[in-house]
């Protein structure tokens, strides 16, 4: 495989000259594509993210960083109750990372309550009202977020101390960068059932691509640190979700399609925040 061939089927290659301005070309493009921050947003910016699943993983360190900040007002001086903090955070995630996903999860669900075959689903994919199976996933969604926030302050009030304890704050963490992993992972090792963007970015990317994907995300299984089983625990969860999400779509829908990546990541996200407080609680 020639340089020009890892360029476009997994990232830059390591020998190019320019490869480090087309490595944060591809990072701002992974900021404005995976969240609401307004940077790159332009054409060689999206263009250098598509070829870049790396990318993921390492955009989702800062953005976990930023969704778990507001479980420190459980902690003096603010003190918030536990039920605001988590209100907050669920606020944080979709304020960071938008509701972009959410309409895979809306889309998925009502797919996946269909009595049909694959062209009934692809069908209801492309409706845009939203039915009583997308109302569902979305409500579960979104309760799971609020209740593995507040898991996390009860885990501080287990351990004694007040508010969140700074390693539970990695769980947050290492669970953003699992989400965003699972996500790379599908883009890496799926295949798109028809144009779109689960094809503009599943052509891009060849299962090679998803060794740095995996390398780059391995870290966060150490932010719990001194305890190892949480961000682990939180990892393998989020992997776990892309695999099933996988199955499922190339059976029912025929391969992974944008709402089936955006879905993931959403899923993957409650997947590894309750994976990871089940393992501090639990072992």
């Amino acid at each position: 495989m020639g340089d020009g061939d890892v360029a476009a089927r997994g990232g830059t290659a390591p020998g190019d000259r320019g490869g480090g301005r087309m490595a944060l070309t591809a990072l701002r493009g992974a900021l404005g594509f995976l969240t609401r921050i307004p940077v790159g947003r332009d054409e060689a910016a999206w263009g250098a993210f598509a070829r870049s699943p790396w990318t993921f993983p390492v955009v989702g360190y800062p953005v976990g960083a930023l969704v778990a900040a507001p479980l420190l007002l459980a902690a003096p001086p603010a003190s918030v109750p536990a039920p605001t903090v988590a209100l907050a955070f669920v606020l944080a995630v979709y304020a960071v990372t938008g509701i972009g996903h959410l309409d895979g999860v809306a889309d998925l669900g009502d797919a996946a309550v269909v009595h049909g075959d694959r062209e009934e689903r692809r069908r209801v994919l492309k409706d845009s009202e939203l039915g009583v199976g997308g109302t569902v996933a979305l409500a579960l969604v979104v309760f799971g977020l609020a209740t593995a926030a507040l898991g996390l302050v009860e885990v501080g009030a287990g351990t004694g101390d007040v508010g969140v304890p700074v390693a539970a704050l990695g769980v947050v963490v290492a669970a953003e960068v699992g989400a965003k992993t699972a996500t790379a992972t599908l883009v890496c090792v799926g295949d798109a059932p028809h144009e779109g963007l689960g094809s503009a970015l599943t052509g891009e990317s060849s299962p090679r691509a998803a060794l740095p994907v995996l390398a780059l995300a391995a870290p966060a299984a150490l932010l719990a640190w001194p305890r190892l089983l949480p961000g682990l625990a939180a990892l393998l969860a989020a992997l776990a979700t892309a695999a099933l999400v996988r199955r499922w779509v190339r059976r029912r829908l025929g391969g992974v399609s944008g709402d089936a990546l955006g879905a993931t990541t959403e899923i993957a996200r409650v997947a590894a925040l309750h994976a990871g407080v089940i393992a501090w609680t639990r072992f």
